[in-house]
């Protein structure tokens, strides 16, 4: 509660904080809100000479290549986009803890060799191993969020190894040892949960990468496959009417914008709340 306060109290954080929770609740409560399936092709839904129909009217952002309702399509395809952007982004918050935690408490020759293996992913383009590792696997919602998490996690696990080693250094785990405290009571009781708030504003910031990365291997052909809609393929179907039909590329388009923004901007906020360095600064 008293972070939510510290939320509301900031400008920059509550828009994003009001973006997010309607995002989110347009996204539960899509088949009563649309007024249409997202992927019918409506008998009315193109124009005599067959393109789309700009918005208005019954249908709020106009209608797609194919007659389907945009409105429809967008509102589901958040969905797509923030179910893959939390479970992808869960994933790889995960992984990157247990692997920072395991090699800053670990050290030695297990903790080197963790963080090797970290260094040698971060040496390869994010993008380019999830292209890689899309076009290897049958793409579909679950094999994207796991793509996705599988290139993501890394930036976490540095973060984590350098506050672990850090920890355990200090006067009270040494301390703990002492009186005979084995390794599992040190990291569950006393080192994890020092690193937990680092943990959620990662996870925070972390959900705008995974979102604007499934839209851009959408948008590229080897995310999520249609008919199912997300905001990354809706941009890609219509990408060839960007002239004619500029409606269809830049409301998905502002969507993305809005909605990577305002997590930025929780987690920003997050960052200064919970660490104590960062608040004493304001």
């Amino acid at each position: 509660m008293r972070v939510l306060r510290e939320l509301t109290r900031r400008p920059s954080a509550l828009f994003g904080l009001i973006v997010v929770v309607l995002v989110l609740l347009a996204a539960i409560f899509a088949p009563w809100i649309a007024h249409f399936s997202p992927d019918d092709q409506l008998a009315d839904g193109l124009s005599l000479e067959g393109a789309p129909l700009p918005p208005g009217g019954d249908h709020l952002f106009g209608t797609d290549t194919l007659g389907r309702d945009l409105f429809a399509r967008v509102l589901f395809g958040a969905r797509t986009s923030l179910i893959i952007g939390l479970v992808a982004n869960g994933v790889a918050v995960a992984i990157g803890l247990l692997v920072g935690l395991l090699a800053g408490y670990l050290r030695g020759a297990a903790g080197n060799l963790l963080m090797r293996f970290t260094d040698l992913m971060m040496a390869f383009p994010a993008l380019l191993l999830a292209i890689a590792l899309a076009a290897l696997l049958r793409p579909s919602l679950w094999i994207v969020a796991m793509v996705i998490a599988l290139v993501n996690w890394v930036q976490v696990a540095r973060i984590v190894y350098t506050e672990t080693r850090g920890l355990v250094e200090r006067d009270f785990i040494v301390a703990e040892r002492s009186l005979g405290a084995g390794n599992g009571r040190i990291i569950l009781l006393h080192i994890l949960p020092h690193l937990m708030p680092t943990a959620i504003v990662w996870g925070t910031l972390g959900i705008t990468t995974t979102v604007l990365l499934e839209a851009t291997l959408s948008f590229l052909g080897i995310g999520v496959q249609p008919p199912q809609p997300s905001w990354g393929n809706i941009i890609f179907e219509s990408q060839s009417y960007f002239q004619d039909a500029p409606w269809l590329v830049f409301i998905p388009g502002a969507i993305i914008l809005a909605t990577a923004l305002s997590f930025n901007l929780i987690g920003d906020a997050l960052r200064d709340i919970l660490d104590p360095t960062q608040r004493g600064r304001l």
